[in-house]
């Protein structure tokens, strides 16, 4: 799976649990989440590698979904596992 698709799925997680999507011109840093009132939101710099993007998502999933009882593709899981924030 490369990194586009990890995004893809990742961000389609993301979705699921309500967090809101947007993508804009960043300039090339990979986004990052936020709150808007009562809103999380996550920010997709389209100006970013896919590889950088998809650090971001799983940064995100890992701090805003609960994964752990979810059915999610293995490669996508050990993506997950290596890019959890430790400390």
């Amino acid at each position: 799976m490369d990194e586009k698709a990890v995004v893809e799925y990742l961000l389609a997680l993301l979705e699921q649990h309500n967090v809101a999507i947007r993508t804009e011109a960043l300039g090339g840093r990979g986004g990052g989440v936020c709150k808007l009132k009562d809103r999380t939101v996550v920010f997709v710099d389209s100006e970013a590698p896919a590889a950088e993007t998809a650090v971001m998502c799983a940064h995100a999933v890992n701090d805003l979904v609960e994964t752990e009882k979810m059915y999610i593709v293995p490669q996508v899981r050990d993506f997950l596992e290596k890019h959890t924030l430790t400390g």
